[in-house]
């Protein structure tokens, strides 16, 4: 085989999943009728040395170095044997193809326990909510985290799953410790990756390799695959892009890195990949190339034409998953915690609703970079095209949209077209808590296959909120939610602490906001993240107006976002992290609500200024909601029939319409007045049969032709909310 381009994702980033780099630029590149292949080299490493034989060379190779190690890693040699036997059919039952395994991982007795099954015992009270078969993946989870204790001790320190000399690539201001690195024997971590690139290269004959890096744990391993490469293989050409590179090297000048690349691409891949397989093939100047970093002259240059034109992104084509081993991955179950079990258990096709953010303007966000500020939708037909595409290519029904935000009016269209296809899919996106995502619209969000929503909460306090520019209030959120949980969407939160001004009462108040949320049932999942200043965000462009000390004042030659600053008001937040996340773990799983806050901390903190019924209040305001014209109709259950039913009520006689309909959990009668519930019946067919999405202003107008009534008498009265709160959406 001859490729043009060799698209490699390098180790680590996810197990059960592709990330959707290479996807989606090898999807584009099939537009211009170039000969890609891609892998996931990760994945590859991760099965070769997860397997019998890896098994066997890595104890082999323990036992040689003769190295002192500790009482588990101790341990785990004299099980060598138990773990050789068990490593295979572990990994088929994570692939999917050995579901029985589940229960001898169960019984006591299969798997070699060593140190990670001590969280057991504290985890008991959490598998009532758990299948057998997540009981079984969190037991083989805790399995290979075990062997990965091991390599970390005995082998190599850097390892890790989902990251892989991480440190090296986190706020690495300078290429020196990087480069020194590199300079050194590769690891057995390295030459296992290293022959499978080999591999790789034998079976595809590039003429060039591109690396999609999207993390600081994936640079080291594409550093020293490229050295390969240009060690053994000077002809292929050699290039870096993705997320890293895009947010940390646009101030690049370290001479260096080009030892290692020829070409280093920022932002939307497919011009300035198109641009660089025309160099490659002598058909364009190297001036000629779209936001790519280059040597020339033994200088980095920066070099961006102008004249040629990035792509639409209606027009960058479905992504494309040929060619990497989708049967191969392995769902793990890391935590007892609803949000992450999505993100690593089970294999979702990624796409993307629109380009960039339509909001773009949190203040702690990048949001002066393209990725985020542009922003560009494309139509739901499209969409929802992709997704039978990718249904069709890869056999699965699961999908990730992996938008900024999801826009909620896109998300509208999008379900309306899923129903409207009769398509079976389940998927997830991350959004903003919009007061738009009504009650009405959650529910047909859930009829299209939605089950998860993730967005930011961030601080939940409204001072901090409008000082992120984030757009909603704390409420706001809190009715929000409850709309997704009715609905029976789950809701994860991202949560901050440490915003610039932040003070311990805001803190405090934002974690009596949390618990509040999760005692009343209406937030699922959350997790607590620390903020970081950011070189591309407003908060980072400009730290006096945050009141933020800025020390990241000298430029590097390597990479430059993560910005080290202070608060002048002097208050650490680093000493919230332990309590914040505690509590949330306990509140994710029932328990601890009533704890006083102050528990979660082992220094003193202020008493909430929060009253213990607010959120509870919030959503115990009714507010009357009016429909706008352009809204849509839905109906969710099938065709109703109607029985006319003569009544008599002192002496005088009433014709009324006994409306009856099916939903898929549900039955239910509604009585009208004749001609109203004869118009329904009509009206409801003329739904089903419409090709296209019928207004509420259609619905008024045809029900005015028909009836001598006002529509909105009908559509408030009790015999309408009852068909609203079974089948009648306006969204």
């Amino acid at each position: 085989m001859n490729t043009d381009l060799l698209l490699i994702t390098p180790p680590f980033t996810q197990l059960n999943t592709p990330y959707p780099g290479t996807v989606y630029l090898k999807g584009f590149l099939n537009t211009l009728h170039y000969n890609t292949f891609q892998a996931d080299l990760g994945l590859d490493v991760i099965l070769q040395l997860f397997s019998k034989k890896g098994l066997t060379n890595l104890f082999d190779f323990i036992l040689e170095k003769e190295i002192e190690l500790g009482e588990n890693s101790q341990r785990m040699l004299m099980l060598r044997d138990d773990y050789i036997a068990t490593i295979a059919p572990v990994i088929a039952f994570l692939q999917g193809k050995n579901s029985t395994l589940a229960d001898s991982i169960v019984q006591d007795g299969y798997l070699p326990e060593a140190s990670r099954f001590a969280e057991l015992d504290d985890l008991e009270w959490a598998f009532g909510s758990m299948s057998f078969q997540d009981k079984a993946k969190h037991f083989a989870t805790l399995y290979l985290e075990d062997l990965s204790d091991l390599i970390i001790e005995a082998v190599d320190e850097n390892f890790g799953f989902s990251r892989y000399a991480e440190r090296l690539g986190r706020s690495a201001n300078s290429f020196d410790e990087l480069y020194g690195e590199l300079q050194k024997e590769p690891t057995y971590i390295d030459r296992i990756t290293l022959t499978e690139l080999e591999k790789l290269i034998q079976q595809t004959n590039p003429k060039m390799i591109g690396f999609s890096v999207p993390f600081p744990g994936n640079l080291y391993s594409a550093f020293r695959c490229a050295q390969y490469i240009k060690q053994n293989y000077p002809e292929i050409v050699v290039d870096m892009g993705g997320g890293f590179p895009n947010t940390e090297l646009r101030s690049l000048s370290d001479v260096r890195v080009f030892e290692f690349f020829d070409f280093i691409t920022l932002d939307d891949g497919e011009a300035p990949t198109e641009q660089l397989l025309k160099y490659v093939n002598k058909e364009a100047e190297i001036s000629e190339l779209k936001r790519t970093f280059a040597l020339v002259n033994n200088q980095v240059s920066y070099i961006n034409n102008p004249l040629i034109k990035d792509y639409k992104f209606s027009e960058v084509g479905t992504p494309d998953y040929t060619d990497i081993k989708l049967d191969h991955y392995i769902s793990v179950i890391e935590v007892v915690n609803p949000m992450h079990r999505l993100w690593s258990d089970g294999r979702w096709n990624k796409l993307t609703m629109a380009h960039g953010c339509y909001w773009g303007k949190c203040t702690f966000c990048d949001i002066s970079l393209d990725y985020i500020k542009v922003y560009e939708p494309i139509a739901a037909k499209q969409i929802v095209d992709r997704m039978e595409e990718l249904i069709e290519s890869t056999q699965n029904t699961g999908f990730h949209f992996v938008d900024e935000a999801a826009p909620p009016a896109l998300m509208r269209e999008v379900a309306l077209e899923i129903i409207r296809r009769r398509l079976t899919v389940t998927w997830w996106t991350n959004i903003r808590f919009e007061k738009s995502f009504s009650l009405d619209l959650c529910r047909l969000l859930k009829a299209s296959g939605c089950i998860a929503v993730s967005g930011g909460l961030e601080v939940a306090s409204d001072r901090l909120l409008k000082l992120i520019d984030k757009g909603v209030t704390v409420e706001q959120v809190a009715v929000v939610n409850r709309n997704f949980t009715e609905a029976g969407i789950m809701v994860h939160a991202y949560l901050m602490y440490g915003f610039p001004t932040q003070t311990k009462q805001e803190t405090i108040d934002s974690l009596e906001m949390v618990r509040q949320m999760f005692e009343l049932g209406i937030l699922q999942s959350g997790f607590w993240h620390q903020f970081a200043m950011t070189a591309h965000s407003p908060v980072g462009l400009n730290p006096e107006k945050y009141d933020v000390i800025n020390h990241s004042t000298t430029l590097g030659t390597f990479a430059n976002n993560d910005m080290i600053h202070e608060e002048k008001s002097g208050l650490i937040h680093d000493q919230f992290s332990y309590g914040l996340k505690k509590s949330l773990f306990n509140y994710m799983h029932g328990v601890g609500f009533e704890l006083p806050l102050n528990e979660w901390f082992d220094f003193k903190v202020p008493k909430t200024s929060i009253k213990s019924n607010h959120i509870e209040t919030v959503l115990n305001t009714e507010v009357f909601t009016t429909h706008k014209p352009t809204q849509k109709v839905v109906w969710l259950a099938g065709l109703p029939t109607v029985e006319i039913v003569t009544k008599t009520k002192k002496g005088k006689t009433f014709e009324n319409a006994l409306i009856q309909f099916h939903t898929k959990q549900s039955f239910t009668e509604v009585v009208l007045e004749k001609e109203i519930g004869i118009w329904l019946i009509d009206f409801i067919q003329f739904l089903k049969e419409s090709p296209k999405s019928v207004s509420y202003q259609t619905m008024k107008t045809n029900f005015e032709e028909h009836i001598s009534e006002d529509f909105e008498l009908f559509i408030y009265s009790k015999s309408a909310e009852k068909l609203k709160e079974n089948a009648l959406l306006i969204v």
